[in-house]
């Protein structure tokens, strides 16, 4: 589809954006209780969670120390799919971690890559 070539920085900025708030929306549920509560109460392996969740999706969304928060936050996914989802079965469509296993690579993908335009990172480094 070679129309689309021409939005390739674009079509980055946009997963970047939207992978940053629909991590940041696990933290605030989290802690926020919004949109709808947390089923369970936090422990303070779930408080580091949010917390990285909160701070790591919003530099992501921003594009403010892109790497190095996406390279967190997909540790951290990581690590939360082996801790959480993992001991119920191996398999992502069995344990219910399709969503943080894409969170995990996403993260790690932009970890690669680098906030792209629409950034703070990228104005930043403008001479």
């Amino acid at each position: 589809m070679k129309f689309l070539d021409g939005y390739r920085e674009q079509a980055y900025a946009l997963l970047r954006i939207v992978a940053g708030l629909l991590f940041l929306a696990h933290g605030v549920q989290k802690f926020f209780n919004f949109p709808t509560d947390f089923p369970m109460p936090l422990n303070p392996m779930l408080y580091a969670a949010g917390t990285i969740e909160l701070v790591a999706g919003a530099l992501i969304i921003i594009g403010l120390f892109t790497r190095p928060a996406a390279f967190i936050a997909s540790g951290m996914s990581a690590v939360g799919y082996w801790v959480v989802h993992a001991p119920n079965g191996l398999y992502p469509i069995v344990n219910g971690g399709e969503t943080i296993i894409l969170y995990t690579f996403i993260f790690l993908f932009i970890a690669t890559r680098g906030a792209g335009i629409w950034s703070i990172d990228a104005s930043r480094s403008k001479d």
